[in-house]
Parts: structure tokens; sequence; C-alpha cells
């Protein structure tokens, strides 16, 4: 405001009118200027617009550039088609992701709606699993109450270990009275206590440095050996003293043995459960315990009076005679031919005979009891016979009554060995019988003369002929002699000439097979007696043989790769149905237990069979031939399998329990040497075999597996067995893998279809006693070398299935590993060669039946392999050897031809996958 009023002074003042014509300028100037830019901002634009309008309409339509264009012709220009199609094709992309969404949104809602229903099914599935669980629960409940009701305690009886001086029940009126009822205290022998033997050092007894060294000896080793030998004297069963054979200086009264009887740590006053064991390698032996109050010990010796013997109890044993060499099985004669040169023969001298006077009186000793007039007897009546026999020509006969040199010491009334043992082996060998004459005084019911004798036939394959049925042979409560000898009373003298030439030669080549059986299994070692022994008490008393041992697998640890394929070639097929596929884990085959009722039923069969089908002996080192839980049964015949037979035929079938085991498993066997490419490709087809239980790698080699090699999985177990040494025995070990009946021995470079192998996996199943594979072979008599050969060739017969593709049953693997004769076994390292040979030969002299072979194949080696010990000229050398060896220990050829072969018709026949077990027989 001042400045204005000054201003307005200032005007007036000065020019005048200046100030007022200034102030009308400015504002001239802001209107134009307003106006100016509002032309410029409204009507230019407008202008222009409409400018550029005309000039459009008025161009020809082709070259037109503005204005609005009918369809898409604006997309024809040059430079915008490309933005054009990616307009279009992200419009069209749009479109489609709108559809899925829309879609997607209501798969969402129907997935939400299952979740929703997945959810309460859930938790009605945990309700009902609840439910189960509680009704399971309240099943094995109810299950063992009612176990627990109806199965009985198993209490000790009595007591189970007595005090040490516990004075034991009264003595029975009579020594000759003693039975097991009355003697023997069972409360320390419970059925479980496995039958636990205190064997008492010949060192801790006085009469011990008197005994024979080479009994001393071998008595201790067989000991030592024993399974049932306990050091603890607290928990035995039965304790065993060595008393005899005493050496020829040293001598011990009555009175002073029966003083150091009932001085030792553990005779309890009466001597319950002792076992006196008398040994002798002579023929003329000490009967030193005659006269000896031994209370309630049992007796066991090869001599016995009728006095002195308590039947049941005491027990008549085989002399020693191999007390520390084996024998020699190259030097026994063969079994064949049936007939030999001698139809019987016989070399004694009869010693004057004593009268047996047993009379009531005070005792006296042996010698002096059987001095006196000889008794009646029919000694005279043989010694003319005999002759006559020998005197007719008929048939040609050995028969000496007069010895060369001095007959060989022996009992009164008893027919004297005559010359050297060698000397009258050389002649039984010659001979088709050998006459074994009892003693002439009827009071002597055992004698080591006798005893001697019948050792000796049964060794070189002469058929005993005991003349005398009075005679108590060795082990006669358990063997049935009948099967191997003839007992003969002495009154039918005059009829054995007809008797022997009576007996046909198929049942002359049965009696002295088993013959041959007994020597080996019961007579033939230290071993063999001393637990043949331990067998005879352990089974009077009913106790269960303990299980043989399997062989412990040492596991290779080894990396499993990924899932293996399955090959094609291996795994089609064709029209062969192979049954169920297992798709649950791998399982043992069943096992029942029968062991006690195979100690209290099947004694005599056990005793008196040389392995026949599936058969155990009740002997040690065969006694514990039962494998672990006692895998194998009792039959008529022998021994039926694990489970009852199940799957098996005829009499297997009849007895199994709950009739077959149509799933039953088979367990492969693959032994390999340093090929680990070709042991891969054969395991990788082994993928997806039904009925395959696991795979045993024997890694044959001391060099382990690599550590990067990566193993195929094939869906079972594959266990790595590490062996002590490079040996081809090792393929029939009875590996504690093997839970399985059915063993696939197999090699690794042998290629089989899953068909084949299935195939034949059921042929074993209906005869389970056999070799059952693919791999034909014979053997062939050489005429010209007088000698066996290993054959080959193609051929519509044959004697062997070779073992790199057969089915067999476990049994035979520790019959192959622990019974078999160490001589083949022997042969077999030496050679490493003949494994397969070995267990035809074995299979066939248990069972005495070819083996079966399936489908046409020969061979089954894969081309691409390696190249294999059977391509080499002295393979087949080596084989022929083999035979020839084996024959001689076996003493005959037990191999039999067959043109039996088994292959499958389900190829032509179509038939209903339940009715897939036909066959062709040619």
């Amino acid at each position: 405001m001042t400045g204005y009023t000054m201003l307005r002074n200032g005007g007036s003042s000065g020019n005048g009118g200046q100030p007022w014509v200034l102030r009308w300028s400015n504002r001239i100037r802001l209107t134009w200027l307003s106006f100016t830019l509002f032309i410029i901002l409204v009507f230019f634009p407008l202008i222009a617009h409409y400018y550029l309008t005309t000039i459009d309409e008025a161009e020809e339509a082709g070259k037109r550039i503005f204005g609005p264009r009918p369809g898409n012709e604006l997309c024809e220009v040059k430079h915008v088609q490309d933005l054009c199609r990616i307009r279009e094709s992200v419009s069209e992309e749009l479109l489609q992701l709108e559809a899925k969404r829309q879609e997607l949104n209501g798969e969402i809602a129907r997935l939400n709606l299952k979740i929703e229903a997945c959810k309460k099914s859930i938790e009605n599935a945990k309700q009902d699993l609840l439910q189960l669980k509680n009704v399971i629960s309240q099943t094995e409940h109810s299950y063992k109450e009612l176990m627990a009701q109806n199965q009985p305690k198993l209490s000790l009886p009595v007591r189970l270990l007595p005090d040490k001086d516990d004075t034991g029940l009264p003595l029975p009126k009579s020594i000759r009275s003693c039975r097991l009822h009355s003697c023997f205290d069972y409360s320390r022998c419970p059925l479980t206590s496995g039958f636990p033997v205190y064997v008492y050092d010949t060192s801790s007894y006085p009469w011990g440095e008197g005994l024979d060294p080479l009994v001393k000896q071998a008595f201790a080793a067989s000991a030592k050996s024993s399974i049932y030998v306990t050091d603890n004297p607290s928990i035995a069963c039965l304790y065993v003293v060595l008393v005899g054979e005493l050496q020829e200086p040293f001598s011990l009264s009555p009175v002073d043995l029966e003083k150091q009887l009932h001085a030792l740590p553990y005779w309890r006053t009466d001597g319950h459960n002792h076992l006196l064991v008398h040994l002798s390698q002579k023929s003329m032996t000490q009967n030193f315990l005659y006269n000896v109050s031994t209370g309630r010990a049992a007796v066991a010796q090869s001599t016995f009076l009728e006095s002195q013997f308590r039947a049941g109890f005491d027990l008549v044993v085989s002399p020693l005679v191999h007390a520390l060499s084996e024998p020699n099985f190259l030097e026994v004669p063969p079994q064949v031919p049936v007939k030999r040169k001698f139809l019987f023969s016989f070399q004694g001298e009869k010693v004057e005979s004593l009268r047996s006077s047993l009379q009531e009186g005070p005792p006296r000793s042996f010698e002096e009891e059987m001095e006196g007039d000889p008794p009646a007897d029919y000694d005279d009546r043989i010694i003319g016979t005999l002759k006559a026999v020998q005197d007719s020509h008929l048939d040609q006969v050995q028969v000496e009554f007069t010895c060369k040199n001095r007959p060989r010491a022996s009992l009164p009334t008893e027919w004297a060995l005559c010359g050297e043992r060698e000397e009258r082996l050389e002649v039984l060998k010659a001979s088709t019988f050998a006459l074994v004459i009892a003693p002439g005084d009827s009071q002597v019911v055992a004698s080591a003369g006798c005893n001697m004798r019948l050792f000796e036939a049964l060794e070189v394959g002469a058929i005993p002929v005991v003349l005398g049925d009075q005679s108590r042979l060795p082990y006669h409560e358990m063997i049935r002699w009948s099967e191997a000898a003839l007992i003969i009373p002495k009154p039918r003298i005059t009829e054995v000439h007809f008797l022997l030439r009576s007996i046909s030669d198929s049942d002359l080549l049965a009696m002295r097979r088993q013959g041959r059986f007994l020597w080996e299994t019961y007579f033939a070692t230290a071993e063999n007696v001393f637990g043949t022994i331990l067998a005879s008490f352990r089974t009077r008393i009913q106790i269960p043989a303990a299980p043989i041992r399997e062989e412990p697998a040492q596991e290779i640890p080894h990396k499993a790769g990924k899932a293996a394929g399955t090959d094609p070639n291996m795994a089609d097929n064709g029209d062969l149905d192979l049954g169920p596929v297992e798709t649950e884990p791998p399982y043992a085959s069943p096992r029942y237990l029968r062991n006690f009722t195979f100690t209290a039923a099947d004694t005599y069969r056990a005793w008196n069979r040389p392995p026949g089908p599936f058969y155990l002996f009740p002997h040690t080192p065969l006694d514990p031939l039962l494998p672990s839980e006692a895998k194998f049964l009792g039959s008529g015949t022998g021994f039926r399998p694990i489970g009852g037979g199940a799957g098996g035929s005829g009499k297997e079938f009849q007895a199994a329990l709950g009739g077959n085991v149509p799933r039953e498993q088979f367990t492969v066997v693959m032994l390999t040497y340093e090929r680990e490419e070709v042991l891969m490709n054969s395991l990788e087809r082994l993928n997806g075999l039904p009925y395959l239980n696991k795979v045993v790698v024997v890694w044959n080699s001391p060099k382990l597996p690599s550590d990067d090699l990566l193993w195929p999985d094939i869906g079972v177990p594959i266990v790595v067995v590490q062996t002590e040494k490079n040996s081809l025995n090792n393929r029939f070990l009875p590996w504690d893998s093997i839970e399985t009946e059915a063993i696939l021995s197999i090699d690794d470079d042998a290629h089989l279809r899953h068909d084949e192998i299935m195939f034949g996996f059921r042929v074993w199943r209906e005869a389970r006693d056999r070799i059952v594979g693919f791999p034909g072979r014979y053997h062939a008599w050489d005429v010209n070398h007088q000698s066996w050969l290993y054959n080959s060739n193609y051929s519509c017969e044959l004697s062997m299935v070779l073992t790199g593709a057969a089915f067999f049953h476990k049994y035979y693997a520790y019959l192959y590993s622990y019974v078999m004769p160490q001589a083949i076994r022997d042969m077999v390292d030496e050679y490493i060669n003949c494994e397969d040979i070995a267990m035809n030969f074995l299979v066939s002299h248990i069972t005495r039946k070819p083996p079966i072979k399936v489908t046409s194949r020969w061979t089954f080696r894969c081309p691409g392999c390696p190249q294999a010990l059977s391509h080499d000229d002295s393979h087949f050398h080596e084989r022929h050897k083999c035979i020839n060896f084996f024959v001689k220990v076996y003493g005959y050829m037990p191999l039999l031809y067959t043109q039996f072969r088994v292959d499958s018709v389900l190829f032509k026949t179509r038939l209903p996958h339940d009715k897939t077990k036909c066959f062709k027989f040619i």
C-alpha cells in the first residue's frame, strides 16, 4: 500500500500520465500472451487433425496413413506384424491358462473332498486297527492260557544232582538182578540234558599205569573228540572208567580192584551211573572183573560168562583192532564178484574143553570156574561134518582144525585163532562165508576170540556164519545181526552146507553190504567203538542224540548295487507257468522235532540199516548226524526230510503233516574263484526267480572280493561265504546259512533259464532222495585196460548228473562232509577235480537209485565265459582215475545206469494254471 501510494504520488507529481500508460501496456502484453497460448494449444491441434483427416480421405485407400482402417489392415504394416502375432499368441495362452486355472480349481475342490474322506477313513482304520490289536492280544493271551493248561510241565525225575556223599539206594539182593530201573539214577539224565559224559583220567586211579599204552591213548583220543564228553563231573549223566586192557606183567587181584573202584571220587558207594569199559586188542582177553563186586556200575567188555552178564544192563562190545590207525580202504577187497573161491573157510584149533562147574560156594577165579570135565557139545560133530564137506569136492572149502604154528591163546572150550592176522585175512578174502564157532561151554555167552573172528570177517567182506545161538554178538540189543550174518544152532551143522548153497546172489550181496556198513560204522576205529558204546547206553535210557554241527558261514561283507535287470533270454518261460512269484521275505523250510520219538521208536531201523534214503546213524561220530533242530525224520525205509516229506511222493506224501508245502523254497549254492564279472552276470540272471530263498556264494579264493565291487540286488539275500582253503569240497559243506532242504548247486558260468530251473525243482520235489539236474554223464568199462572210464559224450544212457547244475537234499551235504570216507575228499583236493563224481557215488550208494536228468540239455556253459577246467585234456584222465579210486573205496561200483529222462510237455498241452504238473518220460 505504501509503495502504491508513493508511485501514485510520484506519478502525479512527475510526468503527468506516464504511470497509467505503463500499467496499461503491461496488461496488454499479458492478455496477448494468454490469447496466443490458447490459440496454439487449442485451435492448432484441431486444425492439424482436420487437415490430416481431409488428406487421408482424399488419398487412395491403399495409401492411408492415419485414421481408422477396416479390419486388421493396420497389421499389414511390416514393422508391426511381429507384435501382432505375439499379441494373438499371448491372448490364446491367456485363454488356455484361464481354462486350466478353472479346471485346477475344480480338481482342487474335488481333492479337498477326497482328503476329507481319507482323513475320515484313516480315523476309522485307526479305530479298527486298535480293535484288531486288542483282539489279537486277547487271542494270544487265550492261546497261552490254553497251551499252559494242555502242555505238561517238564520236570526232573526225583533229583538232578545228588550230593557227593549220598549213599544212594540199597543194593539189590543179587548183583545179577541189576537192571536200569533198579541200578541207574535217571535223575541225572533228563531228556534235555544232552547226555553229558564224564571220562575218568586214567592217571587218576592206581591201575591206570598198568593199562596197555595203545588202548589208553586211543581211548583218550576218542573221548576228546566226542561231543558228549564233559569236564564237569557235577552235571554228568554217565561216568566212564577204562579198566583194561592191562599189560602182561601187571596184575590186579579182584579184592584190590574192588577197593580201588570204590575209591573213585564219584563212585558214591554203589557206583550208580558208572560204566566200566574193558577194551581188548587180543583174542584172549582178561576177565578180571569176574567175581568183582561192581555194584550198580555197568560193564562193557568182549568176554562174559552167563553168571556175570546182566542182560539189558551190561554191554558186549567189539574188540579194538585198529587202536590208533585208520583202516586202509584200498586193501579191503571189493564186494563183487559175489561168490569167491571158497564157499566157506575156518581155521582154528580146539583147546581142550574144560567143564564149567557153576555151583554154590565161595567165589572162585574165572580159571577155576572153567576147570573140570568137558561139557556135552557138538564140536566133534562139527569137525566131522566140515571134513566131509571138504572131502566131497562139491564145493571148494577151506577148513583147518590144526594150526601150523602154535595157536593164539584163548579161553577154555574156545577155538583158538591160527597164524598171524594178515594170513587169516588172505584166506577170508577168498571166502564167501566165514565160520565162527562159539565156545563149547554154553556158560560163555561172549568171548573175545569169537568177536575177533566176526570183526575180521566183516572187514574183508566174508559173510559170518555163527555156529551157536547162545552167543551174544556185540551190541546184540541194537543191531539186527540176521541182516549181516547167519546165526545157526550147532545141532544144525549137518544142514549148513545145504543152507549156504541155497542163498541167492542178491541176498549174498545185500548181507555183504550190510556187514560192510556195520564194520565201517561201529567197529572200524577206536572212535567208532567208543562212540558206539556211548550211543548204546544213550539209546537205552532214551535220550535224544545231539544234533550234528552245521558248518558256520563266515560271511564276507559286500556292497549291494542297483536292482538287477532280468535277462529276457533267461526269464522267457514260454508257455510254462512258473507258479506264484514269492513276494514275501524268504523263509526257511518247516522243521518238526522228532528226536525223542526217533530214539524211542526207530532204534532198530537206525542201527541196522546202511544210510538209505534220508537215513541217520544213532552213533558217534555218526550219532550226531541229526542236523540242527532234528531236521530229518524216520520213516519205514529211512529218513524223511524236513517237514515230514512235504513236497515228496509216496511214503513222504502219506506221512506229511498237512500234506505238501506248495510254496517250498530252495537255496542256490554257487562256487566261484576270482571270476567277478562272470559271477555278477550269473547272479543277475537269478533276479525274479520264483521259490528262491537265498544265494550262498562260496568264495573259494584267499583273495577277498574287490572293495568297489557292487553286487546285484536280485530281491533275495546273497550270502558270500569265506572258505578256509581252496577246495572243491567246499561246494558241499552244510553251511548254516542254508535254511532249505533243496539245494541247487550251480557253477558260476552256468546258463539256465528260469523255466528250466523251476522244472528241475518240481521234479526234485517228486524224487527228494535223488540228484536231479541237467548235464548227464556215464561210466563205461574199458575191456582192454580192465578199468572204468568217464564218458561225457551224448548218449541215451546215463549214470551221473553233474552237480554244476543239479538239485539235491541238504542231507547229502552232511553225509558228504562228515560221513563219506576222508580218502575220497582227499582225492578231490589232490586233483582239484571229481567232487561231482564223488557226490554221485555217495547218493547212488545210499539210495541204490540212479540220478534223474531233466530236459535234453547236455551242456550249460556260457559261450563268452573264460575257459573252464573241464577244457583241459588232463581233466578227463583225472576223472578216470577218480572213478577207479572211488570204486576201490566203496568196494563196488555204486553207479547205476538209466535211460529215464524227464521233459516238460507244457509247451504243447494247454492246461489250467492249477494243473501244471505234467511230464513226458523218455
